[in-house]
């Protein structure tokens, strides 16, 4: 691909935000993310979808650069690379986003018909629904946006209906159950939204609550051994006890033996309920015996299943308003569970039940949405088989057919997947995809593909009943009853108005978005996956799934890798909240320093999924990485340094060049090893460390004098193509973390005949790198760093110029003295003198055996400088103890916020840092 971008002067000033405009712009018109590469091996990566209501915040920033750095580097390597991008249509998060916006239009949605309001959501969907794709360019993700897909397009849909329809059909040879069924459970219900929910929309609070303890009145003049005629049970809950069908005790604890099978009298309900004896009733808590409202407590619907003679009683409605039930007082009716906790509390009271009321903070769980309390309720849902989908799945993993870095994540994903309870797949919403199951009037149903097919399915059925009927009506929820005698032959079918958890539809995100079930080449080419980028708090809901719904429709893992990141907290380590005021912006600080900038410093703090303290400092900071390396090709530039023609190294006489070259084979070595090891930090340390220090510090200082007017012309020729190579390859190296400023100085430094994202990795053979120049460049480094380091501790002042005696050398260190005088002189200020060494204050620098001896006399005052470090030291010296100290204190370490031992290690570290910095310094003076 021929670029339009011509060669041009570098311009003074970065400016990052013209360049990351036009350069994405460019990119993407010309097909530049796209695999086009059919002879090469494929590299797949699909993104996490975004819900199409999201705003870009900084965890969608850390996970999308990380994803971008897997797939730029792998299109370096000659991949095909395909990054498969889309959204999630985010049923209850859009749907309450769209209702928000026709309410300011004075519409409500019960007020109108489902189609009416789904295309309000088209409507919406397409004025608003790519904010965050949008926002994904900014930050640079080089997604396949040729192909992006939506969760509720026709293809992907289609793929939805039949999943369901296919697990339907399927049927577990070892329990007889199909593998998708509608069942009555409990769920997470929203009062508020009135659906269920999943577990993720979950937000448990901290809440100042009560213990209630109320006396259950023993029936049939039973009595405990101590001769107490009642139980006392205690809840946070008192309006549920209008639910209870049993009270439970350890079969073990010796003060209910004689009870066990008696029964109690249910206060204000005067309903008879069982003692019955079980494991989840804990001696050691409370009371010891514990009231049990299965429709009301997901403990208490497993202490139903073990003893189902109890019963169930559903005491609310949608709503979370008692409702009529057995025995329930008609004051009751109505109330909300707030107002109803209230009334029972004051009547139990009054008829002296109440033990004893006491203050506790409890946990509460809220919708994330909604913000009220959610209810476990009891409910007809469809629900998928999920324990029997998990077995080859939890194989996979532990084949190693896919990988969890880091490991312990497999820890956490065999917990959750060994004890997985059936997935309520069932929404009670109108946004989403509506369940492909349609309902006879008496009860029969029919899941279908589409509306032909349930008709097919529903007339032989009824055939084979001897029924009349020759044709179907469809209908959905809001139509008149059925009533058999009007309508003949016509068979109603209603739909099923719920619609599917958008769970199960981002299941089959690795081969949905790949054209699946149509057998297309995309599919064979780029399933299953390579690698699967992701929090690690979505393991359970997102990761889990994909693994088995890909293994069940696939036959293959989605993906050989899960990439678990951290999470990204403020500069103290605190979790970020709007509520605390902590969030950070990620295009706030895109705008400020650049998307470069920002995707370096997430990429540099992203350490095998540790909780990642973002301090904008850092970002600032790498911000003035990017404006180095700028002014770095600047310089080259002024120096008639320009593009390579070649990705091979030019041949090099100069051990400087030989040596530079090495460095860059070595340094592309370590950035395969990083990315082999998902070592995002050490990719862009590695890089860093390369191109600050060895190119931009020494390299190219130590080239200067070969550039000079003057200088052996062959030389300065080849120094100018080592260092046009060298260059090259860093443009090539960043690219992946910082694709903007190396796209722009790839252009910059002379004319291509393609971009840089479709350039070459640089190559990494070995024999590149000469050990000999590498060993005499390293040595000198070493050296003059150490002189500077002396000079700076002893206040020496930087332009002056020193004499020293080169002691105990041997033939080598001599010879490399000879050979790096110049470079010494003019980079370590300091030439060497002949005669001895004089008997006066010096500053000594060892030089491996030999020792580099510097008189000092008039230079500084050798006392002063003395006291003033050993007045550092001990102070350094003295801060250090202290923290020792602190830090070896339980109280402290136990106690303390973790942030301040965090920041208390840390000043250990560079306390104890400058106590031996200063102490060598005193050390050289002799």
């Amino acid at each position: 691909m021929t670029t339009e971008t011509n060669p041009d002067i570098i311009d003074k000033t970065f400016d990052p935000a013209e360049i990351e405009a036009r350069l994405y712009a460019h990119w993407e018109s010309t097909g530049a993310f796209r695999p086009a590469r059919p002879d090469a091996k494929p590299f797949t990566i699909v993104i996490p979808p975004p819900n199409v209501t999201g705003s870009l915040h900084i965890g969608h920033a850390l996970d999308n650069t990380l994803q971008d750095v897997l797939i730029r580097y792998h299109r370096l390597k000659g991949r095909d690379a395909l990054w498969v991008v889309g959204t999630d249509h985010a049923g209850i998060a859009t749907q309450m986003v769209v209702e928000r916006t026709i309410a300011s239009q004075g519409l409500k949605r019960a007020d109108m018909s489902r189609e009416a309001f789904l295309s309000h959501v088209w409507e919406w969907k397409a004025q608003s629904g790519d904010t965050i794709t949008r926002q994904l360019r900014r930050l640079g993700a080089s997604c396949d946006w040729a192909h992006e897909r939506f969760t509720m397009d026709p293809g992907f849909s289609a793929a939805v209906t039949k999943v369901f329809v296919d697990l339907y059909n399927q049927v577990d040879p070892t329990t007889g159950k199909r593998l998708l069924y509608r069942d009555k459970r409990l769920v997470n219900w929203d009062p508020k939204l009135q659906t269920a929910i999943s577990d993720l929309e979950v937000e448990p609070r901290e809440v100042q609550g009560s213990f209630t303890h109320i006396r259950y009145p023993l029936a049939d003049g039973v009595t405990l051994a101590n001769g107490a005629d009642h139980i006392i049970v205690a809840t946070t809950r008192p309006e549920t006890m209008l639910g209870d069908t049993a009270v439970a005790v350890n079969p073990g604890d010796e003060r209910y033996q004689s009870v066990i099978g008696a029964h109690i009298v249910l206060p204000l309900t005067g309903r008879r309920i069982p003692i019955v004896a079980d494991e989840h009733a804990d001696p050691e808590l409370g009371s010891g015996a514990v009231k049990i409202t299965p429709a009301h407590d997901f403990n208490d619907w497993l202490v139903f299943e073990r003893h189902r003679e109890i019963g169930w009683l559903n005491i609310l409605d949608a709503e979370a308003n008692i409702v009529a039930a057995d025995g329930i007082p008609a004051k009751y009716v109505g109330m909300t569970r707030e107002n109803a906790r209230k009334a029972v509390v004051a009547d139990l009271e009054a008829l002296d039940l109440i033990e004893l009321i006491e203050a506790k903070t409890i946990q509460m769980p809220y919708g994330d949405r909604s913000g009220v309390v959610i209810e476990p309720w009891l409910t007809d849902q469809w629900y998928v088989d999920a324990a029997t989908l998990a077995k080859p799945a939890i194989e996979a993993v532990r084949s190693g057919a896919t990988k969890f870095v880091p490991t312990n994540w497999d820890k956490t994903y065999f917990n959750w997947m060994e004890n997985i309870q059936p997935w309520c797949v069932s929404r009670q919403i109108t946004w989403g995809h509506q369940i492909p199951a349609w309902y006879s009037p008496d009860g029969k149903c029919f899941v279908a593909k589409d509306e032909p097919d349930a008709a097919d399915k529903a007339l032989s059925y009824y055939s084979g009943r001897g029924e009349p009927f020759t044709r179907v009506q469809f209908y959905n929820e809001g139509a008149a009853p059925f009533i058999r005698g009007d309508i003949g032959e016509v068979l109603l079918l209603r739909r099923d108005s719920d619609v599917l958890d958008t769970w199960f539809s981002s299941a089959l995100w690795p081969f949905g978005t790949l054209g699946w079930p149509e057998q297309t080449p995309e599919l064979a080419r780029y399933y299953p996956g390579d690698v699967l980028v992701t929090g690690f708090d979505i393991i359970f809901f997102w990761v889990a799934r994909m693994m088995m719904q890909g293994i069940h429709f696939m036959g293959e893992v989605p993906f050989a890798t899960v990439y678990c990141h951290g999470l990204v907290r403020d500069a103290k380590g605190a979790k970020m909240s709007k509520s605390k005021g902590n969030t950070v912006d990620p295009l706030a600080l895109i705008d400020r320093y650049g998307a470069d900038a920002l995707r370096f410093t997430l990429t540099a703090m992203e350490s095998q999924g540790r909780d990642i303290k973002l301090d904008e400092k850092r970002v600032e900071g790498y911000r003035n990485f990017a404006t180095k390396l700028w002014n770095a090709a600047r310089f080259c530039q002024s120096n008639g340094i320009a593009a390579s023609s070649s990705v091979t190294p030019p041949a090099a006489t100069a051990p400087v060049n030989r040596w530079i070259i090495g460095e860059v084979v070595a340094t592309a070595r370590a950035l395969d090893g990083a990315i082999a090891a998902f070592r995002f930090d050490g990719y862009a340390e590695t890089a860093y460390q390369f191109v600050w220090s060895r190119f931009c510090d020494w390299y190219l200082e130590l080239t200067k004098p070969l550039l000079a007017e003057g200088a052996d012309a062959a030389i300065a020729a080849e120094t100018r193509a080592v260092t046009g190579w060298a260059l090259d390859q860093i443009l090539v190296m960043l690219h992946p973390v910082m694709p903007f400023l190396t796209e722009e100085l790839w252009h910059k430094l002379g004319r291509r005949d393609h971009d840089l994202i479709l350039a070459a990795w640089p190559v990494t053979d070995e024999g590149a790198i000469d050990t000999e120049a590498a060993a005499d460049i390293d040595w000198l480094i070493a050296l003059v760093t150490e002189v500077r380091s002396a000079r700076n501790e002893l206040n020496i002042p930087p332009g002056a110029k020193l004499g020293f005696q080169l002691q105990n050398a041997d033939a080598a260190t001599e010879a490399r003295h000879s050979r790096n005088a110049a470079a010494i002189e003019r980079l370590a200020r300091i030439v060497r003198a002949d005669g001895a060494v004089a008997e006066m204050a010096r500053m000594q620098v060892v030089d491996g055996a030999a020792t580099i001896s510097i008189p000092l006399g008039g230079v500084i005052d050798i006392s002063v400088e003395k006291a003033r470090l050993e007045k550092n030291a001990a102070a350094a010296e003295k801060e250090r103890d202290a923290l020792t100290g602190r830090l070896a204190s339980p109280g402290f370490v136990d106690k303390a916020k973790p942030e301040a031992v965090d920041k208390a290690r840390a000043d250990l570290a560079a306390r104890g840092a400058e106590a031996e910095r200063l102490r060598a310094a005193l050390a050289r003076l002799g």
